[in-house]
């Protein structure tokens, strides 16, 4: 496929530079002529999301990102499993936004198989079977296996984390069933080829996934709705927000 200098805004509400510089190492190669990334980092919160209470302020840096970043961009790509702000993004941004964790999880309920989610961090496991539910993808969800490392700590070590993740995968198809296993996060990004050499499954890097959907999104994005859920809210005055996102609140449209 040809692109015509389209930018992606690669947002990564992790107040974790590192991060995003991992998930950019892995989305570079994937980037075809004419697209440029343009990489946004969480300007307040985690450095890690690894809570409710952290991807509750993880949504609003998401938020504040777009503001600040996406004035000259044709796709937002939320680079974060669990997609803070997922659905205020999509309802405040003009063009397309694509969630790590909503991308992975249509692709892996896509092939036909039920779907496990393998990442770190022991409170996930909720988290995300009530974001799969969101997405109306629970009845092909066969379970999710959280590690004790969190993302920020496999990221830190990959090397000490692949027979971990491997293990988990197994279980996964093993004992659950999944014919296909995501790889979720962005501190997992770019280890899913290394641990498919180690079990007979499927699975999926999260990161890669969604970022091919947003690739999709470019060539074919659907009109943003006029009225009803997702179309722009109406302007409201705010209060304490930052400049960016102040203006965007009173004045959604401006942005395209």
């Amino acid at each position: 496929m040809t692109y015509d200098l389209m930018r992606i805004l690669v947002l990564n509400p992790n107040t974790s530079a590192d991060m995003t510089g991992l998930v950019m190492r892995v989305l570079e190669p994937l980037t075809p002529p004419g697209v440029r990334l343009k990489p946004a980092t969480g300007r307040f919160g985690a450095r890690y999301i690894s809570s409710r209470s952290a991807g509750a302020i993880a949504a609003h840096a998401a938020l504040d990102a777009y503001a600040e970043h996406g004035g000259d961009c044709d796709a937002v790509y939320l680079a974060c499993f669990g997609d803070p702000g997922l659905f205020a993004l999509k309802e405040l941004a003009s063009v397309p936004v694509i969630g790590m964790a909503e991308a992975a999880c249509r692709r892996a309920a896509a092939l036909g198989d039920r779907f496990s989610i393998v990442t770190g961090g022991e409170r996930w496991g909720p988290i995300l079977t009530e974001f799969v539910a969101s997405l109306g993808l629970s009845e092909a969800l066969a379970s999710i296996i959280t590690v004790a490392p969190t993302g920020g700590d496999i990221a830190a070590d990959p090397e000490g984390s692949i027979a971990l993740l491997a293990n988990a995968c197994r279980q996964a198809a093993e004992r659950d069933g999944a014919g296909t296993v995501i790889l979720g996060g962005a501190g997992l990004a770019g280890l899913a080829a290394r641990v498919q050499s180690l079990v007979n499954t499927q699975v999926l890097c999260s990161a890669e996934t969604g970022f091919a959907a947003v690739l999709d999104a470019l060539h074919g994005p659907t009109d943003k709705p006029s009225r009803g859920d997702l179309a722009f809210p109406a302007p409201v005055p705010s209060t304490g927000l930052s400049k960016h996102l102040a203006e965007l609140m009173s004045s959604a449209p401006r942005i395209a």
